[in-house]
């Protein structure tokens, strides 16, 4: 899955660029309030309880078998975007830096504390990829770090990396359905979702499996591609933007997409606190000139030949997601949050050790 779904995860680069049971920019930052916030209809079968659309798991799941690899061997292990200053162009040889910086922006927007004392023992990520941000932050905090995927290429590999870098007894990786996680409720002090929500077919059951699985207290981190919110006197988006969309969705294994507003409401609805978004669209702009590139030199063309008819899909939407990022259609949004220190429901569960 995505943590994972990083805007090209299909192309390759040769630049060195309800029930709760179960520093950043401040540009754009979007606090907590009590507001209206409007409906949209093509995210109704997003936000409901419904289930996956038939196909939609098997296909992210080969859409991840079949590209990982060819992203890894020229973009390393972290599946995501970079974060940059808003405007700065970047050296080509910043992005694989940038895309530790986004980890970090990410952690510090959320405010996870790294003192011995309190810093995250128990992590999970949601969407791991082959792993990078799982033990990426296994080092960072010494914690124990357990990461879900749909692609069992991404697992084992995510596997394989932890044996060799010598993280085999913090990090591990396994096959599993983000909106049915294989854990505890409250299991976790740090829930992570880095670029993953937006192959989520049911929003609102994502956010609650996140929610189910935290910690009372625990910071929830979710990274993802949005559309942008609704106007007052709008109801929907135009029907060009839904149509893009529609395109955009059709090859990357994409459900329905919602807005930063929608993920507010979602929170607020399952009681959640401290709920902030931002906009980071700026923040990611120049990792995509590096995928193009990549994907015009000879040896990101023959590559992606090579890699399956899925990833090639992937490649030739690319000039419509720039396009709807142009438009203002296409939001790389942060959204986090807290589950309450007083336990809901009579919920009083303690961090599982670690298996």
């Amino acid at each position: 899955m995505a943590n994972s779904a990083a805007l090209l995860h299909s192309l390759p680069s040769t630049a060195s660029t309800p029930r709760l049971r179960h520093r950043a920019p401040s540009a754009g930052l979007f606090c907590r309030r009590r507001q209206t916030l409007a409906a949209r209809p093509m995210a109704t079968a997003a936000l409901a309880d419904a289930s996956a659309p038939p196909g939609l798991n098997e296909g992210i799941a080969g859409l991840y078998d079949e590209s990982s690899g060819l992203w890894e061997s020229i973009w390393g292990e972290h599946m995501h975007h970079g974060f940059y200053d808003a405007g700065q162009a970047a050296d080509m040889s910043d992005h694989r830096r940038a895309q530790i910086r986004m980890v970090e922006e990410a952690l510090a927007f959320a405010a996870v504390p790294d003192d011995p004392a309190n810093k995250p023992k128990m992590i999970v990520d949601v969407g791991c990829g082959i792993g990078g941000s799982s033990r990426y932050l296994a080092n960072k905090y010494g914690a124990q770090c357990r990461g879900i995927t749909l692609s069992p290429v991404q697992a084992e590999r995510g596997n394989a990396l932890a044996a060799a870098q010598g993280l085999s007894d913090k990090a591990s990786f396994q096959v599993a359905d983000a909106l049915d996680q294989p854990f505890p409720d409250g299991q976790f002090d740090l829930v992570w979702s880095m670029e993953s929500g937006e192959h989520m077919p049911n929003k609102k059951k994502f956010v609650g499996e996140l929610a189910r699985v935290a910690a009372p207290g625990a910071p929830i981190i979710i990274v993802t591609w949005c559309h942008r919110n609704l106007a007052p006197s709008e109801d929907s988006l135009k029907p060009d933007e839904l149509n893009l969309l529609k395109k955009i969705c059709d090859a990357y294994y994409l459900p329905d997409w919602c807005s930063p507003n929608d993920y507010v409401k979602i929170a607020e609805s399952l009681s959640l606190e401290d709920i902030k978004t931002s906009d980071w669209s700026e923040n990611v702009a120049p990792f995509w000139p590096a995928v193009i590139q990549s994907a015009l030199t000879w040896k990101g063309f023959t590559s992606l030949l090579r890699s399956g008819w899925k990833t090639i899909k992937g490649a030739l939407v690319m000039p419509l997601m720039i396009q709807g990022y142009k438009k203002g259609l296409i939001k790389f949004t942060i959204i986090t949050c807290r589950k309450p220190q007083a336990a809901i429901e009579g919920e009083e569960t303690p961090i599982a050790s670690p298996a």
